[in-house]
């Protein structure tokens, strides 16, 4: 039974410890945060800005690839006044991530979460230099998870940023490559877009992203397939949900024409339900599947198409 003499905290009083928390993340955070000035030609007016976090000591960020896309040559200032060139390591437009190494050996790196542990509701909060404005701090929730963000890398091809988490903290231009930090000041997204108004998308911090920038230090690329849809999680039909085992499965929003998911004969609204032997329950699991070792090689794909279940060959191929 709840003690009856127990006092419930005033509105005041939680205000006061929700600011206690925000404060507190930013105070852990904001060391970690850089602002990128991006060179893109001759003249010092011909670039951009974004944001970085340090992931080690010895000089590694990470950052959006949209940042450093065109970069001839970057910088990244600390809310210490120190300031260090940037050498590119490597991006995967994929993920909308980029690794960058500051010509330091003493930066203070950030502890890394992991966002497949977040739940909708939870407090987060963003930290970057929109318009300019170093060392900003907004929070807010997370309004959602799994999500498609439809990206266009230089050549006009489009391409899918997946499950990708979406907050009502408020991200403007310059956030791009900048922390989503949760309430332990723990790294569990790089903010990546601003969708509309209360709207911004990040990407996830979780296995999946630590294996890709883990290969862009070691290699500065990664190799992957893709398919080359846009999808999202969605239930299944209760009596299908019974006879699978499962819950849920990814629902094909869009097909990109000319894609192995085309060729393949994939079509909007078909529920993804596994891969060869592997249990599809969302769009980071198809992410995690299109490793190196499975471009080129023929899968069989199991989607439910109105009432039935149909199983449809696709060959990933390699994203260039």
């Amino acid at each position: 039974m709840p003690d009856a003499t127990a006092v419930a905290p005033t509105e005041r009083e939680a205000l006061d410890a929700y600011s206690q928390i925000v404060s507190s993340v930013a105070e852990r955070v904001l060391p970690s945060v850089a602002s990128l000035r991006v060179r893109m030609g001759a003249s010092t007016r011909d670039g951009g800005a974004g944001s970085g976090v340090v992931l080690t000591r010895d000089g590694y960020l990470v950052t959006s690839a949209h940042v450093l896309a065109q970069a001839r040559a970057a910088s990244a200032s600390f809310i210490d006044g120190t300031e260090y060139e940037l050498d590119l390591v490597g991006a995967d437009p994929l993920s909308d991530l980029a690794v960058a190494r500051a010509r330091s050996a003493n930066l203070e790196p950030i502890p890394i979460g992991d966002a497949d542990a977040l739940r909708v509701g939870q407090l987060v909060v963003a930290i970057g230099n929109p318009m300019g404005f170093s060392g900003s701090v907004t929070s807010g929730v997370v309004s959602g998870l799994g999500r498609s963000l439809a990206t266009a890398d230089g050549n006009g091809h489009r391409r899918f940023v997946e499950d990708v988490i979406q907050t009502d903290a408020a991200l403007n231009p310059g956030n791009s490559g900048g922390a989503l930090a949760d309430w332990q000041a723990r790294l569990i997204g790089v903010n990546t877009a601003v969708a509309g108004m209360g709207l911004g998308l990040a990407v996830p911090i979780n296995s999946t992203t630590q294996a890709i920038l883990a290969a862009l230090m070691r290699n500065g690329r990664v190799r992957r397939g893709f398919l080359g849809i846009a999808g999202g999680t969605r239930a299944m039909p209760p009596s299908m949900a019974e006879r699978l085992g499962r819950k849920a499965g990814v629902e094909v929003q869009e097909v990109v024409g000319g894609s192995p998911a085309a060729a393949a004969g994939l079509q909007g609204g078909d529920l993804i339900v596994s891969i060869g032997e592997a249990t599809v329950t969302k769009s980071g699991d198809l992410q995690r599947l299109m490793v190196e070792a499975r471009i080129g090689s023929k899968l069989p794909l199991t989607v439910l198409r109105g009432d039935q279940l149909l199983t449809l060959d696709v060959v990933p191929a390699e994203l260039n």
